[in-house]
């Protein structure tokens, strides 16, 4: 009976390490090509060193890393040396993530650093 807690304990806990998947990642215009062709949800943080916004919503999305059902990629794009990048999603400030499913927005927070409106953000790729 023990070894059979023990089994069960374990799926259980992988099972729930595997329903949690916000992956962060450093911005490549590749990475970002072959995640939208697969059409995997992903969010793009534009964001700086210098912003205490920024470092706010940093501490966010490291807090919903745990939150089960959460399967995305955080690409954290440089805000000061992405220029083209900015100007193609018409970005105008640090601390803006935009949410995608492929080639599609499908939401856009500006200086949130709140749990809920940034979990709802992540959801809406989903």
């Amino acid at each position: 009976m023990t070894l059979r807690k023990l089994i069960v304990s374990t799926l259980l806990l992988t099972s729930a390490a595997l329903t949690h998947a916000i992956e962060f990642q450093p911005y490549s215009a590749a990475a970002l090509a072959a995640a939208q062709k697969a059409d995997k949800p992903v969010v793009l943080q534009f964001r700086a060193d210098w912003c205490p916004t920024c470092r706010i919503q940093d501490k966010v999305l490291q807090t919903l890393k745990s939150e089960p059902g959460l399967d995305v990629t955080v690409f954290k794009v440089n805000f000061d040396t992405e220029k083209d990048l900015k100007r193609q999603f018409k970005v105008q400030a640090q601390s803006t993530m935009i949410i995608l499913r492929g080639d599609r927005e499908r939401g856009r927070l500006v200086g949130d650093t709140t749990e809920a409106g940034i979990r709802t953000a992540l959801k809406s790729a989903l």
